[in-house]
């Protein structure tokens, strides 16, 4: 028997028992959306982070000209909410929706709270995950400021070529933060 995808997940970062990975699986919910329905919508209330099991999604804003900015995608093993709304139990300032049919697991703020408390496993668990998010969040805002549209679209490339597969053009264009015409003379 294969273990659980999320027990996977965690032992990578710090090994779990199979009784105290039962236990942290206990406080999370699966859940399977359609694509195109939200997980989190702007201006609502976010008590949950998802994890992947498998899909895709994007984490947006529009802008007041109308324009839409991705901040990310997240496709298999990867976490996503409105981090802050989450975190400071806040209304939502982005949307998060599924690009493609998902199943999720989520984990509500109060259990996460818990089990941080509980077991420091999970402690060191999401303190290292934060901190790798919050690299990466670091990463693509330099990346921004520092490199050309050409460079940041290499740079996707080399990194998610999967996502090429899975997103299309027009969300690839507005996550690089250049138009559809401008992708395609990277692309060519």
């Amino acid at each position: 028997m294969h273990p659980h995808p999320l027990k996977v997940h965690i032992d990578e970062i710090t090994p779990l028992t199979d009784e105290e990975f039962a236990y942290v699986l206990s406080h999370f919910t699966a859940v399977n959306r359609r694509k195109h329905q939200f997980i989190v919508q702007e201006n609502e209330f976010v008590s949950k982070e998802f994890w992947v099991i498998k899909g895709c999604l994007k984490s947006y804003f529009f802008d007041n000209t109308g324009k839409e900015h991705i901040l990310q995608f997240a496709m298999e093993n990867w976490w996503v909410t409105d981090y802050d709304a989450f975190t400071n139990q806040e209304k939502a300032k982005i949307s998060v929706d599924c690009l493609e049919d998902c199943e999720l697991l989520y984990i509500t703020y109060e259990n996460r709270e818990k089990l941080s408390q509980e077991m420091p496993q999970m402690e060191r668990f999401w303190a290292k995950k934060t901190k790798l998010g919050y690299i990466a969040l670091q990463n693509r805002v330099l990346s921004l400021l520092r490199n050309t549209a050409q460079e940041r679209y290499d740079l996707l490339l080399k990194h998610y070529p999967q996502l090429f597969q899975r997103v299309s053009k027009k969300l690839i264009a507005a996550y690089l933060g250049v138009s559809r015409e401008t992708l395609s003379r990277l692309n060519s």
